[in-house]
């Protein structure tokens, strides 16, 4: 693994794209390394090799495989030890802004302009020696049951994350994607009590999915809706399989999901028009999609959730939270603070 790193390093120094990842619960990491710098993009999702699509969908930048060198690695256990932080002190203005625009949500909705949407805020913090490498390992060792990676492109810049979101896994017309909602500090008890406004989330999600994959599938299985842990923060899941129809496309399937309500909202284009309009950042590859595109026969995305991108000499953290009628300001605002430390605990 070591051999591996310096590889990422070294390709990081001369400045040409390249991606590392481990898939959850595997041991396994990969690495594409680009032999250019070409900022490659996706036709029509018959291409191989790894994409990183943004939010809006106004990139999809690829990192082809034919044009790549594809490493692999096993994790070692390098075991870091994480000193506990004290809390950090609100800033009143974030609070302020945050809670305002969660508040102009559950009017919108009070309004029947949408059922649900997802709202989401940006937070900068000040970096010195930052090292990607280090960061990716310590976000393995803390994060072992998500989609760890690190994305560099010099016409992009440099992203990481640990995400627990699938958005869609298809091999033989099969398909796996799951429905995630509602969050839950985790508790000494370890005991998780889901209550109403995080259980209609869920549903709103996992009906949103079904009707959608309708369009396109055969047949869809649903599980039963399970509490799941991603790092201190617990979830509500469904999984969705299927198999999709024979004139089905991957790019239709793709289209159809992204973005799901899970970081958008419902109705899926109301909701985007109101983030667009209203949280005032971009959001770049925030929410975006990620991962592998027809590799070995197989495609695997996930959703860009639990991220941070490293400019000059700040990380990017982003945190969105899902706002319905019960949805209540203050408690939106923790619930981000939440999700914040899941970034800030390896910086």
């Amino acid at each position: 693994m070591k051999i591996f790193l310096e590889k990422a390093k070294e390709q990081f120094g001369q400045n040409l794209p390249f991606v590392i990842y481990k898939k959850p619960n595997e041991v396994n990491i990969i690495g594409l390394f680009q032999k250019n710098d070409t900022l490659f993009s996706v036709n029509d999702f018959a291409e191989k090799g790894f994409v990183f699509a943004s939010f809006d969908g106004s990139q999809i930048v690829f990192i082809p495989e034919n044009k790549s060198e594809i490493v692999n690695a096993i994790c070692n256990d390098n075991k870091f030890e994480f000193k506990e932080k004290t809390a950090d002190f609100p800033n009143e203005l974030d609070k302020n802004n945050f809670e305002n625009l969660v508040s102009k949500g559950i009017q919108a909705i009070k309004n029947n302009e949408f059922k649900k949407v997802v709202l989401s805020r940006k937070e900068s913090i000040d970096l010195v020696n930052f090292d990607f490498v280090d960061a990716f390992e310590k976000l393995i060792q803390l994060y072992s049951s998500t989609f760890v990676y690190c994305f560099f492109h010099p016409k992009v810049g440099i992203w990481l994350g640990a995400t627990p979101e699938q958005l869609l896994k298809v091999k033989n017309n099969h398909f796996e994607t799951i429905a995630l909602a509602g969050t839950q500090k985790e508790e000494v008890s370890n005991e998780v009590i889901w209550h109403s406004k995080e259980k209609e989330e869920q549903q709103f999600v996992t009906d949103y999915i079904v009707e959608k994959l309708k369009k396109v599938a055969s047949e869809v299985s649903i599980s039963k809706p399970y509490s799941v842990k991603a790092g201190s923060i617990w979830h509500i899941k469904t999984d969705i399989s299927g198999q999709l129809n024979s004139d089905s496309s991957l790019q239709e399937v793709v289209k159809l999901l992204h973005p799901t309500p899970a970081v958008c909202g419902l109705p899926k284009e109301k909701a985007k028009v109101f983030i667009l309009e209203n949280e005032n950042y971009d959001r770049t590859f925030y929410t975006g999609f990620l991962g592998e595109l027809n590799i070995e026969d197989q495609t695997d995305l996930f959703v860009n959730l639990r991220c941070m991108e490293i400019e000059d000499s700040q990380a990017h953290l982003f945190m969105g939270c899902g706002i319905t009628k019960d949805s209540i300001p203050e408690k939106e605002w923790e619930e981000s603070i939440n999700k914040s430390a899941t970034m800030k605990k390896v910086l």
